[in-house]
């Protein structure tokens, strides 16, 4: 069977999910744009179970892993649809899941990293450190997606500003990792 199957996967910064409005919204985005996965940040909630996710996904959505907020911010979702794939958590951090994903048809096998950025300046140090130092090997395929809470060049923000150390640093991980922004 050919690995050149594709699959869509719906990444979105909720800024929360506890609303019908927010539901209604996921899940009309999931089936526009035919998502077999799908990653959360900033869900903005402690816990989750299959019935809470059936608010928003569809019910071929039916396998998921969480991180919780931290009180009212936070929290990062991965769910999919656990006909297509078969998912195993290799590790997890205050910034992240990153997931094993295996075809269920073609056996082919990559690697899914959520990530939510921290806001302030002393966890992206933090996060910084962490992310700059991931020893993936070479012949993994690795997406990385998510909200990172920073910026690449001053022109990504919508007004004058930012810290160009931290943009600095950024651009320095994401080199290191040998990474290439879609």
């Amino acid at each position: 069977m050919s690995r050149n199957r594709s699959w869509n996967i719906l990444n979105w910064n909720v800024r929360g999910l506890n609303s019908p409005e927010k539901w209604l919204a996921i899940r009309q985005k999931i089936e526009e744009c035919v998502a077999g996965i799908l990653c959360l940040q900033e869900t903005k909630r402690q816990n989750f179970d299959l019935a809470y996710i059936q608010n928003f996904c569809p019910q071929r959505f039916n396998k998921f892993e969480y991180l919780p907020s931290i009180g009212a911010s936070g929290g990062i979702l991965t769910a999919w649809n656990g006909t297509l794939f078969t998912g195993q958590l290799l590790f997890q951090n205050k910034f992240s899941l990153t997931m094993q994903f295996t075809c269920n048809t073609t056996n082919h096998s990559w690697i899914l990293t959520n990530i939510y950025g921290p806001c302030n300046h002393e966890d992206k140090i933090e996060f910084i450190d962490w992310f700059g130092n991931i020893q993936m090997p070479i012949d993994v395929d690795w997406i990385i997606m998510g909200d990172f809470n920073f910026i690449r060049s001053p022109e990504d923000r919508n007004r004058p500003g930012g810290d160009v150390n931290e943009m600095l640093l950024f651009n320095e991980a994401i080199s290191n990792l040998g990474q290439i922004e879609l």
